[in-house]
């Protein structure tokens, strides 16, 4: 890859990781979007439900690849601004951590400081400090995170929200490459609400968003671990905590990485469910990657935590911008090279069975 073409994809990388969103409230995301696609005449549909399914204006016959990614992240969203103000989490982020975490509301004129006060783990809703004329129902409440703690340090990306706008930040740039190299039947599709179930995906599949007969490369971040390490590469995840993805998807893009010489991992990453679940149960052909990820929804140091070992800090996400130049370019191979992929474990079977079926006898 150029490293024009790379410096380009990590500078939206960082703009990306930056917006303010939360499910249901994804616009800032949205609006970069489509800014994006039009300053490059890519075509951008919104379906009923507000995804976004990006790709060139027309379309090749070729079956359709789709690299999905999400477009929320885990945050607050104000629901009351009366007597007191309240807002709801959408999002995994453990009591522990809400417990007076500081947050910025993100108002229309400026963003306004707040505390956490309360939560109430079964209602999923929160009590904040502020009292500022500026806020209003709808707005989004994150974390707050000094400046100095975000950014690039060597080869990591420290941000307010890798989960999962580095996903839609790959997309988008091997969306940029396969453009430029005249692909055009790999599509990107940018959904919403994955956070609270992944209702955005759900409803792609029931509005008949992705044309028929695509291959689905659902992309997340995922929590990291010794098996599963940030700076290892690209990870082809073979499945999550509710299913295994289809397997011949999931072998074939595995050969693309293989034979593309791209640093990779392959696991199950059975931490939690993902989208790649819903488009494979709902009819599509459906596998996962996804970027190792540290400080998974902004969580300091989970396990040490949840033992009592440390106090609960919540900090931006960090990913290894190496494993996020290999995302892009493993995304791009498999656009290229999908089709003429071919599982090497049946012939492999094969040659072993002529060879030692003698021991049979």
């Amino acid at each position: 890859m150029a490293r024009s073409g790379r410096a380009s994809h990590r500078r939206w990388l960082e703009a990306l990781t930056d917006l303010p969103t939360a499910s249901g409230r994804e616009g800032a995301v949205v609006t970069w979007v489509k800014l994006w696609a039009k300053k490059r005449g890519l075509a951008v549909r919104a379906d009923s439900a507000g995804n976004l399914l990006v790709g060139p204006p027309r379309r090749s016959r070729r079956r359709p690849v789709v690299a999905v990614a999400h477009m929320d992240h885990p945050a607050l969203v104000i629901k009351e601004h009366g007597a007191r103000l309240t807002a709801s989490l959408r999002g995994g982020v453990y009591p522990e951590y809400l417990d007076g975490a500081a947050v910025q509301i993100e108002t229309a004129t400026h963003p306004v400081r707040a505390r956490i006060t309360d939560f109430d783990p079964e209602t999923q809703m929160a009590v904040l400090s502020a009292r500022s004329r500026e806020v209003r129902i709808g707005d989004i409440a994150r974390w707050y995170l000094t400046p100095a703690s975000l950014g690039v340090v060597d080869d990591r990306l420290r941000a307010r929200a890798c989960d999962d706008l580095a996903g839609a930040a790959a997309a988008l740039s091997a969306l940029h490459l396969a453009v430029g190299q005249g692909i055009s039947h790999l599509l990107v599709l940018l959904t919403r609400a994955e956070e609270v179930g992944f209702i955005g995906a759900i409803a792609a599949c029931e509005l008949g968003t992705l044309p028929v007969g695509s291959r689905v490369l659902s992309i997340e971040c995922s929590r990291s671990s010794s098996d599963a390490p940030v700076g290892g590469g690209p990870i082809v995840r073979v499945g999550d905590a509710s299913s295994v993805f289809s397997h011949e998807l999931t072998n074939r893009v595995t050969e693309v990485a293989k034979q593309g010489s791209i640093p990779y991992q392959r696991k199950l990453m059975a931490g939690g469910s993902c989208e790649a679940t819903a488009f494979a149960a709902l009819g599509y052909e459906a596998t996962g990657l996804c970027l190792a990820l540290d400080n998974y929804h902004n969580m300091a140091n989970i396990d040490l935590v949840r033992a009592g070992r440390r106090r609960p800090r919540l900090v931006p996400e960090e990913i290894s911008l190496t494993d996020f130049d290999g995302l892009v370019s493993l995304l791009l191979a498999t656009s290229l090279e999908l089709d003429s992929a071919h599982a090497t474990l049946p012939k492999r079977l094969r040659d072993l069975y002529r060879t030692e079926k003698h021991v049979l006898g």
